[in-house]
């Protein structure tokens, strides 16, 4: 390696100049052009303007419909609620066990799997499988809103 092969690293650049005379390579309209939105002092616009064309958001077409009411539950399997070492389940039990990542989100038992030991089940809906599978366990199932 000879010191004339060596190269400036792309970290050490000079800044760009603009408006310094015509032999910075800058000058005259300091890279703006001639006229227009874009060459005024102040100019600036949203990073989705399209320039006056239709934007994308408008140009597309609208399908479906969103319901805004929907209640979007956090499921939770009853064959989950078995391997939990506890005897009363609340949401809170089950964020620190991993099953679900909100207290504040509601909850919904499915039905899916079995429970050999008869727990106190406290969520914001059931299945009527998980309902009877946990009765049949020895369990109980309550609604968060009746325990308050």
């Amino acid at each position: 390696m000879e010191l004339y092969t060596l190269k400036k690293p792309a970290s050490i650049k000079r800044k760009k100049r603009v408006g310094i005379g015509p032999s910075s390579g800058h000058g005259k309209t300091s890279c703006k052009g001639h006229k227009g939105q874009m060459a005024r002092s102040g100019a600036k616009h949203r990073a989705w303007f399209e320039g006056g064309q239709m934007p994308l958001q408008r140009r597309i077409p609208k399908r479906g419909f969103n319901n805004i009411f929907k209640v979007y539950y956090q499921i939770v399997n009853v064959s989950q609620l078995d391997k939990i070492d506890a005897s009363e389940i609340t949401p809170e039990v089950l964020v620190k066990s991993g099953l679900i990542d909100s207290v504040c989100e509601p909850v919904k038992i499915l039905g899916n799997g079995e429970i050999s030991k008869g727990k106190k089940i406290t969520a914001d809906a059931f299945s009527a499988s998980a309902i009877e599978k946990i009765k049949k366990a020895g369990g109980e199932a309550v609604l968060s809103n009746e325990s308050k």
